[in-house]
Parts: C-alpha cells; structure tokens; sequence
C-alpha cells in the first residue's frame, strides 16, 4: 500500500517486493542491509562516472584539447550531478508526498541506472560532434537528480531506532556504501585496464562497468522495497513523523542547522575526491603511472577506507561523534601538510597517501552524515537532513577534482594541501558554532531536551 494514500502502488517492483516481504518487524539490523546495499550500489555509479571522467572522458569526449585541459572539462561535467542534487531532492520529495515513497523510489533508481547505463552506449566526439557532450551532461545531471530522489529515510529511521549507547555503530552502517561502491568500481576498471590494449579500452572496454551500473540498481532497489513496502516501515516512518516536509517551511524554522549541517562534513568530503578522484588524475597526467596499477593501490585503500568506517562506529560510541569529527578534523588539517609531500614523491609516497588518506576518510566519513541531523524538530528532519547532504556534496566535493587539478597543474600540489586544510577548518568552525546553538548531552549525540519544543524531546527514544 502507498505510505501516504493507502491505495495501491502502480509499480510492478513493489508488488514484487510484497510478494517476499511480510509485515514483519523490522529490527535495525535488517534496515542496515538495506541501506549499505543501496548506498552500495549508489557510490558504485557515482564512482564509476568519476573515474570515467579521468580515464576515458577526457579522450572520448574532449579529444580536441590537451590531455590536462580535457580533464579539466571532464570535471567541470561531472559537477553537474552536484549541482542537480538538490533539486532532485525538491522533485522527489513532491512525488513521494503524491504517489508515495515506494514509487519515488522506484522512480529514482531507475533514473540512476538508466542515466549510468545510457552513457555506455554514447558515441564519442569524433562520431557525433558536440552533440556527444551535450547527452554526456545530460545524463550527468539524470544521475544528480536521481541520487536526490533516492533519499528514502531508511539512514535516519536506523539512527532513531538505534540503542542509545550504539547510536555511532549504527550511524556508519550507511557510510560503508562509498569504500564498498569504489572496491566495485575501482576494481572493474582495473581489471580492463589491465587486460586490454588503450585502444580497446577506450573503444568498448570502458564501457562495461557503466553498462552494469543498471542490473546493479534493479537489485539494490528491490531489496530496498522489500522493507519500504512493508507496514511496518511504514508505521515507524510515521511513529519517527519522518515524512517529506515544505522545503520552504523548514527553511523558515530550522534553516540555521541546515547551513550548520553543510559546513560540519566539509573536511570528510573534502577529502572524499582528493583520495579517490584527483590523485588518479594527477599520476596519470603527470607522473605517467599507469591507470590500473594505480586503481588496484586504491582498491587497497577503499579496503582500509572500509575497516576504518566501522572503527569510527565503535570510537564513536566511546567519545561521541562529534568528538570524533573535532579530533579527525585536525587530523586532516595535519595530513594537508604532508599530502604535496607525498603525492609529489613517487610511487611509495603515493601509495602511502592512499593508504593514509583513505584512514582517515573512513574515520571521519563513517561519523559524517547526519551527524547533526539531530538538531532538526523530527518533524523537518526527513527534509532537512535529505538538503544538508546534497548542500554538503555541493560544497564540499562537487568541484574538488576540479578545483584541485586547476590549482595543482598551474602552481603545484601546495595548493592541494591548502584546499585540504580550508575543508579542515570549515568543520572545525562549524562544529564549535554547532555547539553554541545547542546544548549537547553528555555523550555528544544531540541537544539536551530543555523544553517541550526543545529538538531533544522530540528525538528521545521510544521504550522498547
């Protein structure tokens, strides 16, 4: 049945999904499988694209310019789906509200499978001219718009079901989707990089791992609808009142936390692209390493990125989790003045920033998202926690590789540590205005419940 209407769905997935799906409860654990596999197969396309912007657009697409001009177009492309976030965020938000969440997100992983898979299929500048760009940004910002839409509440609804004391544990189940969808991504480039001439790549072989980007998501989705059309998700979803909201209403009551919100992860994804996206660009442009050598150093690192994710679940239920992202904060503010250093000094202090770098992402990314999403009235927080995290990717990593290779080409890697460390204070700053706004309990996962309006009364656990 629809979240919202109690009429019958229209999409032949959910009527699937009911079919294996009983109105069981629906304990934490279970809603975890749901969200790692879906943010799983997300991050899958996300990076896919990404490196696909290094290591075959500049080429295919922009073959009429120099090979670091031609990234550098690449990346500016690849912005847009930063750009298209939010709004699809408003769109989806609007059909969920009509037809319900189950359709919207139906609705949105196919347009996110479809946009990945369309790509595979696009003939490059040679063949069709401009007109080849123009589709590639096209379904650059389908992928923007649908990675919006598939906010479906399940992060939030496992953060609020969550015991109090594994609150942190929980909170980076999500985050594994990214070191998980870049071992995917990474690891298939790698694998035709490494078994096939550049011709062959660059003629079909680039154009597998887009080309499965859509079985992909059709498995994420359906087990993802598996809990979305159950009742009982539903009736947590409206216990938590984690429905979609006026945008514009919770921006007039609670607008302050969303700008707080985009500032807080700023260092974690700033760091984001400059382990996984950048550095590929640079040893290939500049240093003349090649691609899949350096993409299998990577997988290495997404494999450490992955352990230090669930580390940060268990630090964080130990010192808070803002704490945490204060401590790895100053970290990455440290580890900015050594990364012109090590991305300057060959293959071993390459491979030592990937390994390091990808430490610290995961201890700083597996607390990142949502962590002040508790500030929110529960009645603004489905909305205003989907905007903070597409207003953070916005700032924080949609024109990182672009930012960073136009710096670093032009006046050298110093200019990547200083980019690195401005992420590192934003947080910094951002957590200690957090602060002032809120009173914090005593283990840093949210304010205090002060009055009968006050967020914490709002956020206090059910009885169990």
């Amino acid at each position: 049945m629809s979240a919202h209407h109690g009429t019958p769905t229209s999409t032949p997935l959910e009527r699937d999904a009911r079919l294996v799906s009983t109105d069981h409860k629906v304990a934490p654990g279970e809603i975890a499988l749901g969200v790692v596999i879906g943010r799983t197969a997300e991050f899958f396309d996300f990076f896919v694209y990404g490196i696909g912007s290094v290591l075959v657009f500049p080429y295919v697409f922009f073959p009429f310019v120099d090979p670091v001009t031609a990234t550098l177009y690449s990346f500016l492309v690849f912005s847009l789906a930063f750009i298209a976030r939010p709004v699809g965020s408003i769109v989806f938000m609007a059909v969920d509200q009509i037809y319900g969440r189950g359709v919207k997100l139906t609705v949105a992983m196919l347009l996110l499978g479809f946009s990945t898979a369309a790509i595979s299929f696009l003939p490059g500048y040679q063949s069709i001219g401009v007109v080849s760009i123009v589709l590639l940004g096209v379904f650059r910002v389908g992928q923007g718009l649908a990675l919006g839409g598939a906010w479906d509440g399940l992060a939030s609804l496992l953060a609020l079901n969550a015991p109090r004391h594994r609150r942190g544990w929980y909170a980076m189940m999500p985050q594994l989707g990214a070191p998980l969808g870049f071992l995917l991504a990474s690891g298939l480039f790698a694998y035709f990089l490494l078994n096939l001439s550049s011709e062959d790549f660059l003629s079909w072989g680039w154009r597998f791992p887009f080309y499965v980007a859509f079985t992909i998501n059709v498995v994420a989705l359906f087990a993802r609808l598996r809990l979305v059309v159950t009742d009982e998700f539903s009736r947590l979803l409206e216990n938590r009142e984690l429905e979609p909201t006026s945008v514009a209403d919770m921006f007039t009551a609670q607008g302050r936390f969303v700008l707080i919100g985009t500032f807080v992860p700023l260092a974690s994804f700033a760091l984001f692209h400059l382990v996984t996206i950048f550095p590929l660009s640079w040893v290939t442009l500049f240093d003349q390493r090649s691609g899949g050598e350096f993409l299998l150093v990577q997988c290495a690192g997404a494999v450490v990125g992955a352990l230090a994710t669930v580390l940060s679940g268990l630090i964080a239920d130990r010192v808070g989790r803002r704490p945490l992202l204060a401590i790895c904060a100053g970290a990455i503010a440290v580890f900015s003045a050594v990364t012109p250093f090590l991305l300057g000094g060959g293959a071993t202090g390459q491979t030592a920033f990937i390994l390091l770098g990808f430490a610290l992402l995961g201890l700083s990314f597996g607390q990142a998202a949502g962590a002040v999403s508790s500030n929110f009235l529960t009645r603004y927080r489905y909305t205003g926690s989907a905007l903070t995290s597409d207003l953070s990717w916005l700032t924080g990593a949609g024109f990182a590789p672009l930012v960073a290779l136009g710096l670093s080409s032009k006046f050298g890697l110093g200019w990547v540590g200083a980019y690195l460390l401005s992420g590192a204070v934003c947080t910094l700053a951002a957590l200690l205005f957090n602060k002032l706004e809120t009173r914090e309990g005593p283990d840093g996962s949210g304010p205090r419940a002060t009055g009968p309006n006050s967020p914490g009364r709002n956020l206090a656990p059910r009885p169990r």
